[in-house]
């Protein structure tokens, strides 16, 4: 029997335990040196049975402790569907529902299932005042002289240093400090666009896109989206020749949550470089992830230098410090002239913060409690969501973030539900507010970044039985 067909084997003798709840949700695999004993197979071969089911989302791995069976292999509930390519569908951003749901930002006494920012117990309030403190002392100028327009030096040279998942394709020079990712984004799409052009983005996508590129003069392009793969490629190179950019979330994308393959990144690299067309990258989101290591973003792909990759700290670690930054490749001097006719320069204290928490290791521990603390509240808020929403509910699958997509029974709207949910103080986020179009309006966004108390879980009860009363 061939190689090919073995480790197939394996991971169809995996499946079936799995399904029939021989081995269920936490159960840990045989090691490789046991499976490979257990079969009589190469080691390598068990380590492709292992990926192809990894791969299918029916294991994961974590290091040092091996494989275990995941909960995803459980879930009961379908994916959300892939909305269809609209192009003739007259244009109507949901303006006044996203200022509706922005004007609950300081509700303190509202369960925030709404807003994308991490609730103040999932932050490092204490190491950042460290931070903060260390900064002030060392400042002769208290922080008032101006900054260069590419940004502070002491957080590209960190920011650089810290973003291992390029493997040294960028340095300090490569950078330019941003007001935060959404700054990122606009800035980028003012260097390499004009009114009138189109851009590509995911559909659903976040609605602060949406609404940049519109302020912008650009026509949006919603491409169909799968919530496991991304953005479908085949329906990009349709209209990859008549667009000027693409705006795409490719790891843990907001809303939907999904990971794009590596293989897809590759060949949406492949494609926008054949065309020259440059990709805006919000990569915001890449450092939280479930599995176990941090996904590449497409910029590690890129050649040509079109893709230009965004980070920041906004989801991880200080949302109102609006510090982020991008690698734009052959576009830097754009966007610095850019920057410089917007803003200048950017604030000096808190790029300094920022460097000076990544300079001393306190990023990565925080991080690695944040995403177990994140990996938590997403198994809480699936089961919950599973137990206590309609059987028809269809719910994402994210591999990081924090973001859940719900998609309801067609008979709701969410954009009327919300008010009522209002009136019980719970929040969430409509799906009108993630198209142009009139689309979405049975679907609904959910961050799980809080505090999971018995308030949220109750809260999270009495919205699906106000769905339910609906149906």
């Amino acid at each position: 029997m061939s190689k090919d067909v073995l480790y197939l084997k394996i991971a169809k003798s995996v499946t079936e335990q799995i399904k029939s709840d021989t081995l269920q949700f936490g159960d840990r695999l045989p090691s490789l040196r046991s499976a490979q004993k257990l079969y009589n197979v190469s080691l390598n071969t068990v380590k492709q049975a292992y990926m192809e089911l990894e791969s299918r989302s029916l294991v994961e791995s974590r290091p040092k402790y091996g494989y275990f069976v995941s909960q995803s292999s459980q879930r009961k509930l379908a994916l959300p569907s892939v909305a269809p390519m609209k192009i003739e569908e007259r244009e109507n951003t949901a303006e006044v529902l996203i200022d509706k749901v922005f004007g609950t930002i300081d509700g303190t006494d509202v369960t925030q299932f709404a807003l994308g920012i991490p609730g103040k117990s999932f932050l490092p309030l204490a190491k950042l005042k460290k931070s903060m403190i260390n900064v002030i002392n060392r400042k002769t100028d208290s922080g008032t002289d101006y900054e260069p327009v590419q940004g502070n030096e002491y957080l590209r040279r960190e920011s650089a240093k810290w973003a291992l998942v390029l493997e040294g394709k960028i340095s300090e020079d490569d950078l330019v400090i941003t007001s935060g990712a959404m700054n990122a984004v606009y800035t980028c799409l003012m260097a390499v666009t004009k009114p009138g052009d189109s851009v590509a983005v995911e559909s659903p996508v976040y609605f602060g896109v949406l609404q940049a590129i519109q302020q912008l003069g650009l026509k949006v392009v919603e491409i169909p989206t799968h919530p496991i793969y991304g953005v479908d490629l085949d329906a990009l190179k349709k209209v990859l020749p008549t667009l000027s950019a693409c705006c795409f979330v490719t790891n843990f994308n907001n809303p939907l949550g999904f990971q794009m393959p590596d293989d897809n990144k590759k060949e949406l690299v492949r494609m926008i470089t054949e065309y020259n067309v440059p990709l805006i990258e919000d990569d915001i989101y890449g450092n939280l992830y479930f599995g176990a290591e941090r996904p590449k973003p497409c910029k590690f792909y890129d050649e040509a230098g079109l893709v230009m990759w965004i980070g920041s700290v906004s989801k991880t670690l200080a949302p109102g410090y609006r510090v982020g930054w991008v690698a734009p490749g052959k576009f830097k001097e754009q966007v610095i002239r850019q920057k410089l006719v917007q803003t200048v320069c950017s604030p000096s204290i808190y790029p300094d913060v920022i460097a000076d928490f990544l300079e001393h290791g306190r990023y990565d521990h925080h991080l690695r409690t944040f995403r177990k603390k994140l990996y938590a509240n997403y198994l809480q808020i699936q089961k919950s969501v599973t137990e206590y929403f309609p059987d028809n509910t269809k719910i994402s699958e994210p591999k990081g973030g924090f973001m859940l997509w719900l998609e309801l029974d067609k008979k709701i709207c969410t954009e009327d539900l919300f008010d009522e949910a209002m009136s019980q103080k719970i929040n969430f986020a409509p799906g009108r507010m993630f198209s142009q179009y009139n689309q979405y309006q049975n679907c609904m966004r959910l961050n799980y970044a809080l505090e999971w108390t018995d308030r949220v879980e109750s809260d999270l009860e009495k919205l699906a039985k106000m769905v339910k009363k609906r149906i």
